[in-house]
């Protein structure tokens, strides 16, 4: 592991034209590189637009092999660069079976982890259930890091990031960092207050998995208003806003509304000097945690 390495998160709209999109992600990966990046973060979904809004099976047919069209398009792009990208797929892994998966892909390595998001919401405009089946728990599964010549990524995907469950397994299996591709926004008809809170409370709860594991947290989301296909809905606005927080949660890098890139030199290293000043790991009291796996404790 480097002691430290410039991290780089591409901000963007996105298209159901791959072609488009992923020209998009190609124009942030290069000018991140340019400046010096190591590891690059791409958002939820960036080849396609966030299509979950409904459903409709003809969805399906966007999706790709795990080492299709785009992972070989980044898997070239990082060899390249000589460069790490963690990019993100709509998976087709068997007719019928799908999922919403990160793919990491390390210099001339090409393509050495995956990730399937593990917790898939259903709500109104967020219909993932519809597409994505969870991905596998166990051994070398479910909440696992990969390793990569920069570091060992702690690879989350959206509504992972809301658990501190999964942050905290991804850290006990030795994660360096945390990773977390996003496709999250409004809903226009919300009131400005409730817009202000869901953010907040998004960036919140991130930044709070760096302080209590100790170790940074790197956050990508999508931009631009995506009409909802079906016309039941207004679409989603996407609020942007990805950042890179520190090992105390600290803010080293937020971005705004808009189509953005942010590079921050990250000190691997510190996590150490943090840990020792905090020691969550040391005082965890393993003994006493048993409950934490049932659903709800009906006392």
């Amino acid at each position: 592991m480097k002691n430290s390495i410039n991290v780089g998160v591409v901000q963007q709209q996105a298209w159901n034209d791959k072609q488009r999109s992923l020209a998009e992600s190609e124009r942030g990966i290069r000018a991140l590189a340019q400046r010096g990046a190591q590891l690059v973060l791409l958002q939820e979904l960036h080849a396609t637009r966030y299509f979950c809004q409904c459903e409709d099976t003809e969805v399906f047919d966007l999706a790709e092999p795990l080492e299709g069209p785009t992972t070989r398009f980044l898997s070239e792009l990082a060899g390249e660069l000589d460069i790490v990208i963690v990019g993100s797929i709509f998976e087709r892994r068997a007719p019928g079976l799908y999922h919403n998966t990160a793919v990491v892909l390390d210099t001339d390595r090409g393509l050495v982890g995956t990730y399937r998001k593990m917790h898939i919401p259903d709500d109104p405009g967020f219909y993932e259930k519809f597409y994505f089946t969870p991905g596998d728990a166990g051994h070398s599964k479910g909440f696992t890091p990969i390793d990569t010549s920069v570091g060992r990524l702690g690879v989350l995907v959206c509504w992972d990031q809301w658990y501190p469950e999964a942050a905290r397994l991804m850290a006990l299996a030795g994660a360096d960092m945390l990773l977390y591709p996003t496709a999250i926004g409004w809903d226009p008809s919300d009131e400005s207050d409730e817009k202000q809170r869901q953010k907040e409370a998004w960036t919140l709860i991130q930044r709070s998995h760096a302080v209590s594991n100790g170790i940074p947290v790197l956050a990508a989301n999508r931009v631009g208003h995506e009409e909802d296909p079906s016309d039941v809905g207004g679409g989603i606005d996407f609020w942007g806003g990805s950042f890179v927080a520190g090992a105390q949660g600290e803010m080293l890098a937020l971005a705004g509304e808009g189509t953005e890139e942010l590079l921050v030199t990250l000190s691997l290293a510190r996590s150490e000097q943090v840990r020792r000043i905090w020691p969550y790991l040391r005082d965890r009291r393993i003994d006493a945690y048993g409950d934490i796996t049932e659903r709800y404790l009906d006392r």
